[in-house]
């Protein structure tokens, strides 16, 4: 790990290269710890230095590390010259900070995020399998196979041996990533109910969102009051466009990935399940379809959610159908 210190004068006293571990850190640092603020960029391994500060009482910030590749983007780059720049930037308030989410509950929206992983592995199993049988152009299975009493003979439907080996594999893989994705379900549930067990009641609340949806949105948010207006959530959220525009002219988007790509894929399938047994709710959706077209009328939908909930949380009501709808 490069470590580059400043003085308030912005000179350098101390740009050195130290072994990845506490000791070392704590020993380099020892003579300026009196007014030290330490500075890192978001990457995957900010979480011991965070947890670390926080124990010896150092004031810890934590860089956007998008916008930081947009601020100190040049043509040499190595460890050694970004901690220089990063430490100027902290100097000279142009850090961009991130969220320095807490580590009490960072370990469950990890674990929440690997049931994600793990879900989106099996939906690929069961896409090969729909894509095998539409392969060799058999009838259509008719049912869903996501259920496992749907799944019973699939594989005896193919006549090749080696076909019906990989569908018996597809099978038996699903079958294991049910018995996984359960047993992480109730796992993450309880954690959720000793964290913040309101919100995730008001979440609940919400038209077609059942526990994952609620999960992944109370853990990525985890807390309303970070975001002192709606307009800062829903881009966080990645709900809105982010247009470029030069003399009242625009140029196309761009930084399409700053945001919560999580948060994104939640809200998005909120909006279809919403739609689900709700005559209200698709009545809504074609009235929007006739005013901005199909393809944008889900997402002003996912969009109209995101703002439902970021006014429930601040207000600690739960949701209401004829208020949004009237909205």
């Amino acid at each position: 790990m490069y470590l580059c210190i400043l003085d308030q004068e912005g000179n350098v006293v101390l740009h050195k290269n130290f072994r990845t571990n506490q000791e070392a850190f704590l020993a380099a640092i020892e003579p300026f710890r009196g007014d030290l603020v330490v500075g890192a960029e978001c990457v995957f391994c900010w979480y011991w230095i965070a947890d670390l500060c926080a124990r010896e009482g150092i004031e810890f910030v934590l860089g956007h590390a998008l916008y930081m590749k947009a601020i100190h983007g040049a043509k040499v780059k190595n460890d050694r010259v970004d901690s220089r720049k990063i430490a100027a930037m902290l100097r000279g308030g142009m850090f961009p900070m991130a969220y320095v989410y807490p580590a009490k509950l960072r370990a469950t929206r990890d674990l929440l995020r690997r049931r994600c992983y793990l879900m989106r592995r099996r939906s690929d199993l069961l896409a090969h399998i729909q894509n095998t049988n539409s392969q060799y152009n058999l009838s259509a299975f008719g049912k869903k196979i996501a259920y496992k009493v749907h799944r019973e003979g699939i594989a005896e439907q193919f006549a090749a041996t080696d076909v019906r080996k990989s569908i018996e594999v597809n099978l038996e893989l699903i079958d294991h990533y049910d018995k996984l994705l359960e047993d992480l379900k109730r796992h993450i549930l309880r954690s959720a109910r000793y964290h913040d067990p309101d919100s995730l009641h008001l979440l609940r609340t919400i038209h077609g969102v059942g526990p994952i949806l609620s999960l992944v949105m109370l853990y990525e948010i985890h807390s309303i009051e970070r975001f002192p207006r709606v307009q800062e959530f829903v881009s966080y959220a990645r709900l809105v466009r982010c247009p470029h525009e030069s003399a009242g002219k625009r140029s196309g988007r761009s930084r399409k990935k700053i945001g919560n790509m999580h948060l994104k894929w939640a809200f998005s399938e909120a909006a279809v399940l919403f739609l689900r047994a709700n005559p209200k709710g698709l009545e809504f959706k074609k009235k929007l379809e006739r005013k901005h077209g199909k393809a944008k009328a889900l997402s002003i939908l996912a969009h109209k959610i995101g703002r439902a909930v970021y006014f429930m949380l601040r207000r600690k009501q739960p949701f209401h159908m004829e208020r949004f709808l009237a909205a």
